[in-house]
């Protein structure tokens, strides 16, 4: 099954450019482009796509606040923001707003397609630099306020579904995940499902930015993947 995507970016040739590499894949169709976040937000209702392609800086609403009405509606698609500017205050906002994925425009088409692919999925994707700020912006910030294990967001967890937190916020894949806890891939994505589920979360970074605002989480070597 095609899945749909929306490309947004106020500049139309970067716009077309996007989407023709995205409209050439098999797997992938372009819906609607958009100039502006003001007009993703009402092509994102009007098309419901899979799959958002979110330029940051536009006229009119920015990327970082159209992500935020975006993924606050029902049935949210996934936000995937490409950005010029590699910047800690577009990361952070970006993945606090509901993002699923962050990169900077200059990546292969390949690490593009693939990344679209992944949100898609349900996971999460960043770009190299943007984990390594993440994991050190929560390495060098002040403990948690709240012990880990004693706030009301993680008493509703199981203890597998803690256990499954920790390492999503380490930044392993679903398939490390299963070896390293010695149980199916399917089984973690069940835990996956429901932690997301009782928490309120949209997806795995949400999912890890709350591990580390509750001590749940300590800084690893990051990797591509959250």
């Amino acid at each position: 099954m095609s899945l749909n995507v929306l490309v947004v970016d106020d500049q139309s040739i970067v716009r077309a450019g996007f989407a023709a590499v995205i409209d050439a894949e098999e797997d992938l169709t372009v819906v609607g482009e958009a100039a502006d976040g003001a007009a993703a937000v009402r092509l994102a209702e009007e098309l419901a796509p899979d799959v958002v392609v979110m330029d940051v800086r536009m006229p009119e609403l920015d990327g970082i606040a159209a992500t935020r009405i975006i993924t606050g509606r029902e049935n949210a698609p996934r936000v995937l923001v490409l950005t010029t500017f590699d910047l800690d205050a577009y990361v952070f906002d970006a993945l606090r707003a509901g993002a699923s994925g962050f990169l900077l425009k200059d990546v292969h088409p390949s690490e593009l397609l693939q990344g679209i692919r992944v949100v898609a999925a349900g996971e999460s994707v960043l770009a190299p630099s943007a984990t390594r700020r993440l994991i050190g912006h929560y390495a060098s910030g002040p403990p948690a306020a709240v012990p880990a294990g004693s706030s009301p967001e993680l008493d509703s967890l199981t203890g597998s579904q803690r256990g499954v937190l920790t390492l999503v916020a380490s930044g392993l894949t679903n398939a490390e995940i299963a070896e390293q806890l010695g149980i199916t891939v399917g089984t973690v994505k069940s835990h996956v499902n429901a932690l997301l589920r009782k928490l309120g979360l949209r997806d795995r970074v949400q999912a890890t930015i709350l591990a580390y605002d509750l001590g749940l989480a300590r800084p690893n070597p990051p990797g591509t993947h959250l």
